[in-house]
């Protein structure tokens, strides 16, 4: 009579254990994911940007003075 009871007992705290465990489950996927965003970049100054703006324009040059030897060879 006894086995019966606690076997009822057992099952029943399981049951109560599994459905914390859902419940559980269920708080972590309904949090929603944490992205960090970095801040918004500062502006350069304009010392900067004059730097920056003359060694775009030197690549740009060392870039087609090689287009343009590579051209020469290929004619040749």
């Amino acid at each position: 009579m006894a086995a019966p009871l606690l076997n009822t007992i057992f099952e029943f705290v399981d049951f109560v254990f599994d459905l914390s465990e859902t419940i559980d489950r269920t708080r972590q996927l309904s949090k929603p994911d944490i992205v960090e965003v970095p801040p918004d970049p500062k502006p350069l100054p304009p010392a900067a940007q004059r730097a920056l703006a003359e060694a775009e324009d030197r690549e740009r040059k060392r870039e087609r003075a090689a287009q343009a030897t590579s051209r020469t060879e290929q004619a040749s």
